[in-house]
């Protein structure tokens, strides 16, 4: 017999699962319950650049990056069309009871964007499969790859795209240790930091001393929710005979208003050297001044109201941005960076019946850099999608 249930219910204020809606009950086998889940989704997009489009293996043509809006290339261009399922995504879960009355849990999730093709676009259109997911949770505890808990993905908006508030956002997958208790959570997670170097050339380092370490706290109640995340970590540059290190703080204010069955969802973000944790790394960590590192102040943010019409329509409107206060005195180091980026977008979403949805949604994106030069994008997408 198949039912329906909400997947790890146990953990909230984690809001792991927050953009799966539902779970499949595929078997028992012993004291284990596997349940399956995920979507099947089609999305077509014409999108028209002020300044040059980006290369047609550019991750901002299957959705909306902010560091690839192209700024000042003085290139008259035409609009292009993309069309993909890589959003598509397939999730296996177990859930095994133990003698002693507890759970250990499990989620593997799989997507194909963001991917190596193992094709191409002229006959197979073939995507490797990556892993979003892979964890474990018990008695409060979760250990493996999931969503960073400096973020909150229940404050993630309705959208077509990928994500929606791209630049005003946290967004970050990865491995990490967790304990929640309540309504507080702690986490120690992978680090990482991105640095410009003399060359202006961004640098992946992967060479901290500690992990990356998170406080989360929530609030849920009848009115929606309200989530503040805290975020300490160590940026490195240790390559070339250099020893550089810096310290970065971040904190992140962020919930979900309910207006009857309409709702309001709010992120705001300011931090020292937070670089891949906002906009999808539009901005680096630090640049590297000699020998020592320079953190990148950033403050982002979005609004967004949901609209529902009626049983089957629905809008979100969503305001988003980002800021950085780059160090004027070493642009001649870092180049041209990201100093402005931000995004409006409205949609219409249709769901005949529940789980399919057809939509439309219109962005316009705006990026400008530190000499002036700046770029916008014109996107109007349509998609299909099929929660299962």
């Amino acid at each position: 017999m198949t039912t329906k249930s909400t997947v790890l219910k146990t953990l909230t204020a984690t809001a792991v699962l927050c953009a799966l809606s539902a779970t499949t009950q595929a078997a028992t086998i012993g004291d284990t319950d596997v349940t399956y889940g995920g979507y099947v989704k089609l999305d077509a997009m014409w999108s028209d650049y002020s300044d040059g489009v980006p290369d047609g293996s550019s991750v901002g043509r299957d959705f909306y990056v902010p560091g690839t809006t192209p700024v000042n290339k003085n290139v008259d261009s035409d609009p292009v069309f993309d069309m993909h399922a890589r959003q598509s995504r397939f999730f296996l879960g177990t859930a095994t009871k133990l003698d002693d009355g507890k759970e250990i849990k499990t989620k593997i999730e799989v997507d194909f964007i963001a991917s190596a093709p193992g094709g191409n676009e002229r006959v197979s259109n073939s995507y490797a499969p990556r892993i979003r997911q892979a964890f474990i949770t018990y008695d409060g505890w979760l250990f493996g790859q999931a969503w960073s808990n400096f973020q909150n993905v229940g404050a993630l908006p309705e959208a077509l795209d990928f994500i929606g508030p791209a630049e005003g956002t946290v967004f970050v997958r990865q491995t990490q240790a967790r304990y929640t208790s309540g309504n507080w959570s702690f986490s120690l997670e992978n680090p990482e930091s991105t640095v410009t170097t003399q060359d202006a050339a961004r640098v992946a380092t992967d060479d901290a001393s500690l992990p990356d370490f998170t406080a989360r706290y929530t609030v849920n109640a009848d009115w929606g929710q309200f989530v503040v995340t805290g975020l300490a970590r160590q940026l490195t540059y240790k390559q070339n005979g250099i020893d550089a290190d810096e310290t970065s703080f971040g904190i992140s204010a962020s919930g979900k208003v309910n207006i009857g069955e309409n709702n309001l969802k709010f992120m705001l973000t300011q931090g020292k050297g937070l670089g891949r944790y906002i906009g999808v790394n539009v901005a680096n960590g630090a640049v590297l001044n000699g020998d020592e590192l320079d953190a990148i102040d950033s403050t982002s943010g979005f609004i967004a109201y949901q609209q529902h019409w009626n049983s089957q329509w629905r809008s979100t409107f969503l305001y988003s941005f980002f800021s950085a206060d780059n160090n004027t005195d070493l642009l001649t180091i870092s180049g041209d960076p990201t100093k402005t980026s931000q995004s409006f977008s409205a949609n219409i979403l249709y769901s005949p019946v529940k789980k399919l949805t057809f939509g439309a949604e219109f962005k316009h994106a705006e990026r400008e850099v530190e000499s002036g030069n700046d770029g916008d994008m014109d996107r109007l997408q349509f998609s299909v999608k099929y929660a299962f």
